[in-house]
């Protein structure tokens, strides 16, 4: 497709669709804007955009194409300045927030005007890096990416373009209501997020009758509360835009937990063993290479003995096959959890050849859990 791109907000989310977009339409031109003047600069000296403008207001004007790409708060307010704008020519505007009903809504009222199109967008992808230099043409390659037209019949057409512009991502695009997404994405991500940061606050808490709290936490209590560790602002943020649907998903966590601290007293280890075995059941029914609303771990397990150069042995072998290692940890608090070293790897991919590497070089046994 040939046209004007602008992207508002150059973080890992916009560049990485910038990224993906001037890959897949070498004839468009993208312009970035970001409100860190620097941020903008280093966009364009790393190529993910064409140019870089100082206001976003006259690229506006000629784009054929607006991405927002910047916190949800501060999304709404950049919808509100592009509403002032005089589009003379059909311009369709989307962004890349996790909520959507209070934007969508906010994008009907404020573009009364035929030429003009808003459509909510929110690719269910991201990375544990942030800013523009973590940003790749291939972050939501197979993920979700939702599209939430006002009126799913009357634009019908608009959506079409939009996974145009947006096909270089090679995400698999899901067209739904506003309301069903903020449901969805507070049942998978706004929710546990909620819960996490509950769950270590409780530890914290603990941590005064007890110093071995913070130190047993080491193993798969960290690991199960590392969305606890976001940013504090951007999730406050997402609480207060999607809190009619969190407030009804705490009354019904409350009630499920009510239940379950009912069948504790009773002792009643039928509607325990249930409790649990019906959430296994669930949970191992759930795709294990598809990207969801939170961003994956691909962790590999190695169960090695403890002796002097173990790790360099490890890391060796993984080095002469050139595969690359995010993160690696040695396990001191094992429950559940078979291996002593946990290699972190940036994709599924990388993680399976990492597997076979080992199984190649060692005796080592790995596990993926």
């Amino acid at each position: 497709m040939e046209g004007n791109v602008l992207i508002i907000g150059l973080g890992l989310i916009g560049g990485s669709i910038a990224l993906a977009l001037k890959k897949e339409h070498q004839q468009a031109t993208v312009i970035g804007y970001d409100l860190n003047e620097q941020q903008a600069k280093l966009a364009k000296s790393l190529k993910v955009v064409d140019d870089c403008c100082e206001f976003y207001e006259e690229a506006a004007l000629e784009a054929d194409f607006i991405l927002i790409s910047v916190p949800v708060m501060q999304a709404s307010k950049v919808l509100e300045k592009l509403s002032t704008l005089d589009f003379r020519k059909q311009v369709l505007i989307s962004d890349v927030g996790s909520t959507k009903e209070r934007i969508v809504e906010a994008g009907a009222a404020l573009f009364p005007q035929k030429n003009v199109t808003f459509i909510g967008g929110h690719p269910m992808a991201g990375s544990h890096k942030s800013g523009i230099i973590a940003a790749k043409a291939h972050l939501f390659e197979n993920a979700f990416y939702v599209l939430t037209p006002t009126d799913l019949e009357r634009d019908a057409k608009q959506v079409e373009t939009l996974k145009d512009w947006l096909k270089g991502t090679k995400a698999n695009f899901v067209t739904m209501s506003a309301g069903e997404h903020d449901l969805v994405a507070g049942v998978v991500s706004h929710f546990p997020h909620i819960v996490a940061a509950g769950l270590v606050h409780q530890a914290e808490d603990l941590q005064q009758k007890s110093p071995f709290v913070s130190r047993l936490a080491a193993g798969g209590f960290r690991d199960i509360t590392r969305i606890a560790s976001s940013n504090p602002t951007m999730w406050k943020d997402i609480l207060i835009h999607n809190k009619e649907t969190l407030l009804q998903l705490i009354d019904s966590w409350q009630e499920q937990m009510n239940l379950v601290k009912l069948d504790l007293e009773d002792g009643n280890e039928e509607k325990l063993f249930d409790f649990f075995q019906k959430a296994k059941e669930f949970r191992d029914g759930l795709p294990v290479k598809a990207k969801g609303a939170i961003p994956s771990f691909y962790d590999l397990y190695v169960d090695v003995p403890d002796y002097p150069g173990v790790i360099s042995e490890i890391t060796g072998y993984l080095a002469t096959e050139q595969i690359s290692i995010t993160n690696i940890r040695i396990m001191e608090t094992r429950e559940e959890i078979y291996g002593v070293l946990r290699l972190s790897f940036q994709t599924d991919e990388d993680r399976q050849s990492a597997t076979e590497c080992l199984g190649q070089y060692t005796n080592y046994e790995t596990y993926i859990v």
